[in-house]
């Protein structure tokens, strides 16, 4: 009987206690966690069975351990004083909440499965805080640091340190350093200059880690699909590396495979990236300054996708899909059935890597050069101004020289991709540069990169104007990078900021002018642009892209031409017969009748609360009426119960403001 009672009692309380959990969420109307309110509810349930005797004895309903009062009067004044330990439980839930809100603190489940890989991102972390120590960096993260452009704690020793501490931390650092090494807007000429130097260094995996992550990537043993893979990689990378291979029909493929533990320690790095930049956005001005919580996240999310090879696979057939019709560049073949997130296979093209072809050119003329120089920079061209898909990283090392004197394209990790009204804005820029016009040039670039908030329209103009005739010439001794720290300091000065895929157009561009240079040395990039920006204007303004923007348009503005002519003469009849009317809805927007609804309940609620607790103060401290007990008259319990009321609808007033605000 007894082990009966036990378990009834058991269930009984286990109910009990899920009663409380819902009751207190039901009350409060946020949020809170299953887990703090079940664990209020045991609280709840341990301390009211402490306290009421307490509460029974001061208040004169036992006496000499029996019952001294009618039992309506002793059920009442319990009932109260359950409640008010019930509410007094929810005061401290609110105050939890509002210190550790929900979510802010993992579960205990999830820290357990956690713990592991926090403990090893701990031990990384420490490594990673160290090395920028060692290099002098720790003064740069700490509050108030300023870094970056224009800053005189910045200089070139602090690039140096900066890149041997990339350089050191491995290599989702060197590539972040690589990235940044792009961002003109961003860091000073000292800085790019520096991490423009950052090379991932990678020794080849061995054939024995190799192999299975090829077989794994198939799916099925790998004599099943090439007859010969050759152990010694083509070349090796800090991602993956490139084998060759021969498949069943005698074609030659190349295998670029990704190391075992690449991704492991990739993405444990970029957890750690994302942390350090969470803290310097926080603390330092210069983070806030240069957007680095933007310029971390837009980082870890490309480095994520060049984890994924399936991803690149879909970018080479874009750029070979937009390159169509030109017989003199040559992207590789893919394999789509046989590759995958880790595995990519695709055709092998022969040819001399232009960083090994020095002796290859030598036997050109100087106009084959220039005509090959004038093919690769008119393509990349073609490709971000006309198609909208282009290849943002053609450094030396990514461009073939073929037998046949024409060119191939490799890696297609780094793929841009522009919008069309990027891509015009971006044709009429060049093309107003060609024609010396510095109003249709602003225009272009303001249409480009949006317009700022307090732009000074004429002195943009005047700048671009300045920028043009001092390039009208050529390049300089500058080169490209002349004109594009020239440019971007123009950006800066009028408080642009630069969209991600027009940075990637840039850094495309960037990227061209070492290959173009090797290709042809002393050509001038940018009269070789500006030849160009003609023919590009003719392919955007062509009659097909014409035609086709304007079905686009007529296609959008279709149905409201259909329904003009009913609508002009609707309106026109309401004028002559004086039935014109114009109505005009206060709060026809559902967000805001949202918002003045909430702000009429949270109103009433602290009315109702204010009015309860004044009632409460007053009947509290008149301590009159018939006595209920020999300690307790009938006011001051009445009094008790509506301070009971006025501090409920005081919690849900905060609660609300705290937790979800006037306009839910």
């Amino acid at each position: 009987m007894q082990v009966v009672f036990g378990v009834i009692t058991t269930v009984l309380t286990v109910v009990f206690v899920f009663l409380l959990a819902g009751l207190a969420r039901r009350i409060l109307g946020a949020p809170v966690g299953w887990f703090r309110a079940i664990v209020f509810g045991i609280a709840s349930i341990g301390i009211d069975s402490s306290l009421l005797g307490y509460v029974a004895v001061r208040a004169g309903l036992i006496v000499d351990g029996r019952l001294a009062v009618d039992p309506l009067v002793g059920m009442l004044i319990a009932t109260l004083s359950v409640a008010w330990m019930f509410v007094l439980g929810l005061a401290a839930l609110v105050i939890v909440e509002m210190i550790l809100p929900t979510g802010s603190v993992p579960h205990p489940i999830e820290l357990l499965g956690r713990w592991r890989r926090q403990r090893r991102r701990a031990r990384r972390y420490t490594v990673i805080v160290g090395i920028a120590a060692r290099h002098g960096l720790g003064r740069f993260v700490r509050a108030g640091a300023r870094f970056g452009r224009s800053n005189g704690q910045a200089g070139p020793a602090t690039a140096v340190a900066l890149r041997k501490a990339l350089e050191g931390a491995g290599v989702a650092f060197v590539k972040l350093g690589q990235m940044l090494s792009t961002r003109r807007d961003l860091l000073s000429a000292a800085f790019i200059d520096e991490l423009s130097k950052l090379q991932a260094q990678a020794q080849p995996a061995p054939w024995s880690d190799i192999e299975p992550a090829i077989a794994a990537a198939l799916g099925r043993p790998i004599d099943e699909v090439f007859t010969s893979v050759e152990p010694e990689p083509l070349a090796a990378a800090s991602v993956g590396q490139v084998h060759l291979a021969r498949l069943h029909d005698g074609r030659e493929v190349v295998l670029k495979v990704q190391r075992p533990a690449a991704r492991r320690q990739i993405t444990a790095d970029l957890d750690i990236i994302l942390q350090l930049s969470r803290r310097l956005d926080r603390v330092t001005q210069w983070g806030r300054s240069i957007g680095i919580l933007g310029l971390a996240e837009g980082f870890a999310g490309s480095l994520r996708e060049e984890l994924d090879y399936t991803v690149e696979l879909d970018n080479t057939r874009a750029v070979a899909a937009a390159l169509t019709g030109n017989e003199r560049i040559t992207v590789p073949q893919t394999f789509a059935d046989l590759s995958a997130p880790t595995l990519l296979v695709m055709e092998r093209l022969d040819g001399t890597p232009l960083t090994a072809a020095a002796g290859l050119l030598a036997g050109f003329t100087a106009e084959q050069r220039h005509e090959l120089a004038t093919l690769v920079l008119g393509s990349v061209l073609h490709q971000i101004v006309v198609t909208g898909i282009f290849h943002a990283d053609l450094h030396p090392g990514n461009l073939l020289i073929r037998p046949d004197r024409t060119v191939g394209l490799l890696d297609f990790g780094s793929v841009g991709r522009l919008d069309r009204p990027a891509r015009t804005a971006l044709g009429l820029l060049l093309f107003a540069i060609d024609h010396d016009d510095p109003l249709a040039a602003t225009g272009a670039l303001v249409e480009l990169l949006g317009r700022p908030d307090d732009i000074d329209q004429r002195a943009l103009e005047r700048s671009i104007g300045e920028l043009m005739v001092r390039f009208r010439g050529g390049l300089g001794t500058q080169g490209t990078m002349g004109v594009f720290n020239a440019l971007f300091k123009l950006i800066l000065a009028h408080r642009f900021a630069v969209p991600a895929q027009v940075a990637a157009a840039f850094r495309a561009m960037a990227a061209v002018e070492g290959t173009v240079t090797l290709l042809s040395p002393g050509s001038d990039l940018l009269g070789m642009a500006r030849e160009q920006a003609g023919e590009l204007m003719k392919a955007v303004t062509a009659p097909a892209e014409i035609r086709q923007t304007l079905e686009s348009q007529l296609a959008n503005l279709l149905p409201i031409m259909q329904r003009l002519p009913h609508r002009i003469n609707k309106i026109t009849e309401d004028l002559e017969q004086g039935r014109f009317t114009i109505q005009v809805r206060a709060l026809a927007d559902r967000r805001d009748r949202a918002f003045i609804t909430g702000l009429v309940q949270q109103v009433m609620l602290t009315i109702l609360a204010a009015a309860a607790s004044v009632s409460a103060i007053m009947l509290l401290t008149s301590d009159a009426g018939p006595a209920l007990t020999s300690t307790v008259r009938l006011y001051p319990l009445l009094g008790y119960t509506f301070l009971f009321i006025g501090f409920v609808l005081g919690l849900r007033v905060l609660v609300r403001v705290f937790f979800r605000g006037p306009t839910e």
